[in-house]
């Protein structure tokens, strides 16, 4: 009888970040069907999760892809519940209402390759600093790139672990990567990018070099921070065919600012600043191809008669996907929209 090694992923209950936790399951004759992927448990006490006298908390598999890294080996993304069966209060998915997956994320993960030895990023020379950034963005060199050997191996396994990249590049910063993942439907999106996160994080080890999702882990220094843009749209973005609509979507944010900070990243206050192509914290602006708003409305979407997608810049690079997604989806669906006028592409092409 085969057996399978079913690693099973979940996130602690760690404040303001939470880190990523697995352990492995070994199952004999193992379809590798989600259906068929138990529901197993852990020591909450030791997560941040229960108190030690009541320390069960139990995992719920809702995501399964091969582990391309491990023999006969499959990844199982799962939600925290409590002893009880309900959603324990760490899950962000639970609170995602897209149950028809009528929600559809990209999202734009950047991060920093972390020199453990220095805590400085890779590519920082012992006791100072690298020239000023500008070279370094989508950059092909030793003097510029560092760290591709790792950048590609993560993105060789994300593929043929069946995750829907759809792109990566060197960033601004120097050692500042980013990769982007597409999904249909928000808890899918959340699934795919923690699990990418995972993988992202494991192959480190080889490597000896940690990732470092802080929003802003050079401080005030003239450096970009690193967000994770997400991209969004639903049946009514990609099918309305009006200005007036994209606008009232883009409206039913303004009130809601605080709620959305309040989930978009830790100390997203030293990224938001209005610099290094963001907009401030307290502010709520939006806007065509505008890569200082808090929303752009991309270019892409006006040229198609105002069909498509909008992106919000302001979740950074901590973020957890899964509440940016509850929070989009929840703002969304509580925008009024009026009865579109459709607009013809040449009206479209003069309000671009």
């Amino acid at each position: 009888m085969a057996s399978s090694k079913l690693e099973y992923i979940w996130l602690d209950g760690y404040k303001p970040i939470q880190s990523l936790r697995s352990k492995t399951k070994i199952e004999k004759d193992f379809s590798g069907k989600l259906e068929d992927c138990p529901v197993w448990s852990f020591d909450g006490s030791s997560t941040e999760q229960a108190p030690g006298g009541s320390s069960d908390c139990l995992l719920k598999p809702v995501y399964i892809v091969p582990d391309p890294q491990r023999k006969n080996g499959f990844l199982v993304m799962c939600e925290v519940l409590s002893s009880d069966g309900s959603a324990h209060p760490s899950n962000g998915r639970a609170l995602i209402e897209d149950d028809d997956n009528d929600f559809w994320f990209g999202f734009e993960q950047e991060y920093f390759l972390w020199n453990t030895e220095t805590d400085k990023p890779i590519g920082f020379p012992e006791g100072g600093y690298p020239r000023p950034q500008g070279p370094y963005y989508c950059s092909v060199g030793a003097k510029n790139a560092f760290g591709r050997d790792m950048v590609e191996e993560h993105l060789d396994v994300c593929l043929e672990a069946g995750l829907n990249v759809e792109g990566i590049n060197a960033e601004v910063a120097t050692g500042q990567w980013e990769f982007q993942i597409f999904a249909k439907g928000a808890k899918e999106a959340g699934d795919q990018i923690w699990i990418a996160r995972y993988l992202l994080e494991r192959i480190g080890e080889k490597y000896g070099i940690s990732i470092n999702w802080e929003c802003k882990p050079l401080g005030a220094l003239d450096w970009n921070g690193s967000g994770m843009h997400a991209n969004f749209s639903n049946h009514t973005l990609r099918t309305c065919g009006s200005r007036e609509t994209f606008e009232q979507i883009c409206e039913a944010f303004r009130p809601v600012i605080k709620e959305h900070i309040a989930v978009y990243g830790a100390d997203n206050h030293l990224r938001l600043t209005g610099k290094h192509e963001t907009a401030s914290i307290d502010e709520f602006k939006y806007g065509v191809s505008d890569r200082g708003a808090s929303i752009r409305i991309p270019i892409g979407a006006v040229e198609k008669g105002w069909k498509g997608w909008l992106e919000d810049r302001r979740p950074n690079s901590a973020a957890d996907p899964y509440k940016v997604a509850a929070r989009i989806v929840k703002t969304v669906k509580s925008a009024v929209v009026t009865e579109p006028k459709v607009a013809t592409k040449e009206a479209a092409a003069a309000l671009a």
